[in-house]
């Protein structure tokens, strides 16, 4: 935004987490990208011509049906990188990514990211533990779509999304929400009403500020605590940097 500095490359902890000569060899490579709420990076199936780092935005991997209905699998944010599938063999993905959080990011070719990874070095070794992490919300996405309240996914989802981001404001209607999480907007409406009431949110117009970040922790169910830990385990170097 005007008057407001541009983020920089190692705002997003992956790239933080590079040895210096790493980064600065990569440096040229990156470039700064806005990433408008509802923009989509790229479709299932689409070929995938860069890889992205966000900084100050938060996206969200969709599973889209032929019905046209989607759910969220994952959200990547300031510890991640979007398009894996890249450097694991693939050139395309089944999934779809959309910005859920409005911000910035830097963009690499995916020819250049390719390149780097064969080097077998510290960006090959970070991008695949985060890889491992990834997966782990993944799965841990899918149990607590089955087995878990609306209320508890919404949580879940609220923490997650908190954890990638600079302040305890988030700018996110209950439609897209139920989007995104699969479900009835109706019961996003029931779910983020018991959570204004009990003094953990406030919701108006789009806009969830979250006032009791400790409650919150305590109502989510057991899923967050198994994605940030695995993040934590794998991804030490990140957590050292960001405690």
């Amino acid at each position: 935004m005007a008057g407001q500095p541009t983020p920089q490359p190692q705002e997003n902890h992956l790239l933080e987490a590079l040895p210096e000569s790493d980064y600065k060899r990569i440096q040229p490579m990156l470039e700064h990208v806005h990433m408008p709420l509802g923009h989509t990076l790229y479709e299932s199936g689409g070929q995938l011509q860069h890889v992205y780092f966000p900084t100050t935005s938060i996206v969200s991997l969709l599973y889209v049906l032929e019905s046209g209905a989607s759910a969220e699998i994952a959200v990547v944010g300031n510890e991640g990188v979007l398009g894996i599938s890249l450097f694991m063999g693939g050139e395309t993905t089944p999934s779809r990514a959309v910005v859920q959080s409005a911000g910035y990011g830097y963009r690499m070719k995916s020819n250049l990211l390719k390149l780097e990874f064969n080097r077998s070095g510290a960006m090959m070794h970070l991008l695949l533990r985060y890889t491992q992490a990834l997966i782990t919300q993944m799965t841990q996405t899918a149990v607590c779509n089955r087995h878990h309240s609306i209320e508890q996914q919404l949580c879940r989802w609220l923490l997650l999304s908190l954890d990638r981001l600079p302040a305890n404001d988030l700018h996110m209607t209950q439609e897209l929400i139920a989007n995104m999480l699969g479900v009835r907007r109706e019961g996003v409406t029931e779910a983020a009403g018991k959570l204004q009431r009990a003094g953990m949110i406030e919701y108006s117009r789009g806009h969830i500020r979250v006032l009791n970040r400790p409650k919150l922790e305590k109502t989510v169910c057991e899923c967050y605590k198994v994605v940030k830990t695995e993040f934590d385990r794998l991804l030490p170097d990140m957590k050292r940097h960001h405690q």
